[in-house]
């Protein structure tokens, strides 16, 4: 019986305040947020010798889960110092890195690519204990081969693609495509890509039976003359299969732990693996070109950012946090150069900053137009800021102008009416409209 080594990625992200918000005004769908994470280090408790998950925790879901005044809300649903805690396990857990408001980093300058990434790795060092994270998780998969340099500078070993967007560049099968690491370069730099399957992550998002799934693996990998590694991704707090609290009816209780009872009997040719540990042992082939773009949605493919980039707002909204980011950065260079490192000027370029990066979370221009609102908010509060450091953008470069003319620089609120949390489910329809360049990392 040949082997198929299998890499499961779960991608968990809460964008600043929802948690809180959701405690205030939808308390159930908070609980159920908070159980689904819960449940993921206690359903795998005692199966240390086969269970093996990546985790990707965004730097505002780190930052929720230990602030003492949430832990202290939450603590009769769950204990979250206890919680991140036994996310510490690296027996069960290997935690990979991504950014910290979770921004599509094809669609921000560089230099606020920096800052995420940079943010990230310092609470994740903090509350996770691990002196290295070798994998990145790039926020809604969203890559471009720039990116390569930029990830490499942190430290990171390999990428998680997506399989839609990736080429070969040296000869080989659709399943050593799929199936195999390979080597992406970009200038002198390169890096480890794995692929994610988009078909079997797409059934691991919805519910999958264990027959079903070991049966499919094996009509895909049965002509790989090399050890396959089939890898899938998905949220891991969001949908009913994750958040479902009855036993035998969500993810954990209804398919991973019968699929390791599979393993463990020898009944499965399967074998749970962390990434790291395959390529410690079976290495990377090939080189691949990987298209700009992202993970599926419940609406879009993932080409082009349509998702994000999809309406005349979205765009102008990306557009305006590249604005916002060029004179932030010049400030800080602007301080910096006349060691303006402390004071009431240094903190209000520090809350610019913050504010523009916290504007730049994924979620906010994920809903079509309806969470815009909390970017253009965060944008505001940017250049109020630096209004507070004596600096005024140009009149050429005036911001947050909605498309009826309006100025919208309220900070919108939960309610009924805002978009679901659960933020793999299907978005607000907006115009498909074609993409222009508009900003100056687009590709």
């Amino acid at each position: 019986m040949s082997i198929a080594y299998h890499a499961l990625v779960l991608n968990l992200h809460q964008p600043r305040g929802n948690l809180q918000e959701l405690l205030e005004h939808q308390t159930w769908e908070a609980k159920e947020i908070l159980f689904a994470l819960d449940r993921i280090p206690r359903s795998l408790w005692g199966h240390e010798d086969l269970a093996r998950v990546h985790l990707s925790l965004s730097g505002t879901l780190l930052e929720t889960l230990s602030d003492p005044t949430f832990q202290q809300q939450v603590y009769g649903t769950v204990d979250c110092g206890s919680l991140l805690w036994h996310f510490q396990n690296q027996k069960l857990f290997e935690v990979v890195g991504t950014g910290y408001f979770h921004p599509v980093l094809p669609l921000i300058p560089e230099a606020d690519r920096r800052e995420h990434l940079s943010r990230w790795l310092g609470i994740a060092h903090h509350l996770l204990w691990r002196p290295r994270f070798q994998g990145f998780w790039p926020p809604e998969m969203g890559f471009s081969m720039e990116l390569i340099p930029l990830l490499r500078a942190f430290g990171y070993r390999y990428v998680f693609v997506d399989s839609e967007h990736v080429e070969p560049l040296t000869e080989m099968s659709w399943q050593e495509l799929r199936y195999r690491p390979h080597i992406a370069r970009h200038g002198d730099d390169e890096i480890v890509v794995v692929v994610r399957d988009r078909e079997l992550s797409d059934a691991q998002e919805s519910g999958m039976d264990v027959d079903w799934f070991l049966n499919e693996v094996a009509e895909r990998t049965k002509w790989c003359d090399f050890p396959p590694l089939v890898t899938t991704g998905t949220d891991g707090e969001n949908g009913g299969w994750f958040r479902n609290v009855t036993e035998g009816a969500n993810y954990w209780s209804a398919f991973y732990l019968p699929l390791l009872k599979r393993v463990a009997s020898g009944e499965a040719a399967i074998a749970p693996t962390f990434v790291s540990d395959y390529l410690d042992e079976h290495g990377a082939h090939g080189e691949v070109r990987v298209r700009t773009g992202a993970w599926n949605t419940g609406w879009h493919h993932g080409r082009d950012f349509t998702q994000w980039l999809g309406s005349e707002r979205q765009r102008q909204t990306v557009g305006d946090c590249a604005r916002v980011s060029r004179a932030v950065h010049e400030a800080r260079w602007f301080a910096g150069e006349r060691g303006l490192t402390e004071g009431p000027h240094a903190e209000a370029i520090a809350e610019a900053l913050d504010q523009l990066l916290l504007a730049e979370t994924s979620c906010n221009i994920y809903w079509g137009e309806a969470w815009v609102p909390r970017a253009e908010a965060g944008l505001e509060a940017a250049v109020q800021a630096l209004g507070r450091a004596g600096i005024t953008l140009p009149e050429e470069a005036a911001i947050l102008d909605s498309p009826t003319g309006e100025r919208t620089v309220q900070t919108p609120t939960a309610s009924s009416e805002d978009p679901p949390t659960d933020l793999a489910s299907p978005p607000v329809a907006s115009d498909p409209l074609v993409v222009t360049q508009t900003t100056e990392t687009l590709s």
